[in-house]
């Protein structure tokens, strides 16, 4: 009697735990209510997404994408967009108003062509030069390069130094060619110009010469132990810029690049033969 009054009792208890269990709602936490409008972004910051940290948007943020302007990668400077632009970085430091032209951030958006030029999507750069309007390629797709002073403008590229060629030119690893010699041998301007830097900051070159000659070349004389021009200086043809040496280079040697609106050319395909 006992036995069978206990196995009821357990059996109410089983009976009311499972209907207490399927009557029952899941907890969930209240609503809550947000009072208010929403918050303002400034034109400096953007959200990634719901609480999440507002990143800084860099200088020039809206130009991304847009021809005639470059946005800056690790590992850049001032100096190697200039030349890979065919400009001074002197010009891009005025034309993109930068207090100081060694702060330069990965992500922002540089202009890399004149203000008063028009850079269609193209690439073509339609600059006012002399009161009229010359087009130039800013970025010209891979092409033969022209044939010696078949499309030097006139500039006549001479050799800058006397030595043998010891290295040519590969778009890929040789951006020039290597010219052998002892150290100490003059390193001549290769035509008329003006120097637009002359300094050791550009890894890999050493102490480097880079001089403009017009709106759309430029050379360059890598590896020196001695310069002999300062920046802004104009240089006559055959003048002596350099001495050769052998700076962040494995032997003495001068790299010598010829850039035509800064894609690196050939220059073997400029100077005369020898």
């Amino acid at each position: 009697m006992m036995f069978r009054e206990v196995f009821r009792l357990g059996f109410t208890v089983l009976s009311l735990l499972a209907l207490a269990a399927c009557t029952s709602s899941p907890r969930t936490p209240a609503p809550v209510e947000t009072r208010g409008s929403s918050p303002k972004v400034s034109a400096q910051t953007v959200v990634t997404a719901p609480g999440a940290e507002t990143v800084k948007a860099m200088p020039g943020a809206e130009n991304a994408g847009k021809p005639g302007f470059y946005t800056v990668q690790r590992g850049d400077t001032l100096t190697r967009i200039a030349l890979d632009h065919g400009h001074s970085w002197r010009d891009l430091a005025s034309w993109n108003s930068l207090p100081n032209a060694h702060l330069i951030e990965v992500g922002q958006v540089l202009r890399v062509a004149p203000p008063n030029a028009t850079v269609e999507a193209s690439g073509v750069v339609v600059q006012p030069l002399g009161g009229a309007e010359v087009a130039t390629t800013a970025k010209p797709a891979a092409a033969p390069s022209p044939a010696p002073s078949a499309n030097d403008e006139g500039l006549g590229f001479a050799w800058p130094a006397s030595g043998s060629v010891i290295g040519g030119f590969d778009e890929a690893k040789n951006k020039g060619l290597d010219i052998g010699g002892k150290a100490g041998d003059p390193v001549l301007a290769a035509a008329d110009g003006q120097v637009v830097y002359a300094g050791a900051g550009l890894r890999g070159y050493g102490n480097l010469i880079i001089l403009k000659h017009n709106n759309t070349f430029l050379t360059a004389y890598a590896h020196n132990q001695a310069l002999l021009v300062k920046e802004d200086q104009k240089v006559r043809k055959g003048q002596k810029i350099a001495e050769m040496g052998k700076t962040d280079a494995d032997r003495v040697k001068l790299h010598f690049e010829i850039r035509r609106q800064g894609k690196p050319v050939d220059p073997a395909k400029y100077l005369p033969v020898r």
